[in-house]
């Protein structure tokens, strides 16, 4: 069903690079994990050096990870969390998937992650849906250049959507996540 191969099973992750306080791939402050690696070569693609399987990265222990994002912590606030982007993080799926587990378990964050598939697709392959109960929400499909749009929050592109992962799984159908951007504590 994928429209590519998976990276080979690894227990490291080909990370391009990562953004400490990061404000634009989700609410708060976020730690964004930047993969290397990615099938699907948008047009006007917003990291273009991050498309190649190898570019100029590096395989990183997950523990590195886990570990910088804890020492982040403090600034992320009520709204803030990690971020998987890319490249596509899919292309990882399986490493990340114990990535997003050891995140959600020891840093109780909410964790976003940016694909070229389509939430169907994903719920459709059985390496990539491993991931999903450990997310948020899945921004889901390729930016399309024709479809391009600045009034969209945490997107590029009308195709994409916002997923609700966990109510989508719990109510068997694609629900899209509702943003409030000045919330009532």
């Amino acid at each position: 069903l994928s429209p590519i191969k998976i990276m080979p099973t690894s227990k490291h992750i080909r990370v391009h690079s990562y953004e400490s306080m990061g404000t634009f791939d989700g609410p708060g402050l976020r730690y964004v994990v930047f993969t290397q690696g990615c099938p699907f070569r948008c047009l006007y693609c917003a990291n273009p050096d991050t498309i190649d399987a190898v570019g100029d990265s590096k395989l990183t222990d997950p523990d590195y990870i886990l570990e910088q994002a804890i020492s982040m912590k403090p600034f992320f606030g009520k709204r803030g969390g990690i971020t998987f982007s890319g490249g596509d993080p899919m292309y990882q799926a399986e490493a990340f998937t114990e990535l997003a587990r050891r995140i959600r378990d020891e840093l109780h964050r909410t964790i976003w992650c940016y694909t070229g598939f389509t939430f169907e697709q994903v719920l459709a392959d059985p390496v990539m849906s491993r991931m999903l109960p450990y997310l948020e929400v899945l921004v889901d499909g390729p930016f399309v250049a024709a479809q391009r749009s600045l009034d969209l929050l945490f997107r590029g592109s009308s195709n994409q959507r916002l997923i609700d992962v966990q109510r989508s799984l719990r109510e068997n159908k694609v629900v899209e996540y509702e943003y409030n951007p000045y919330p009532t504590f």
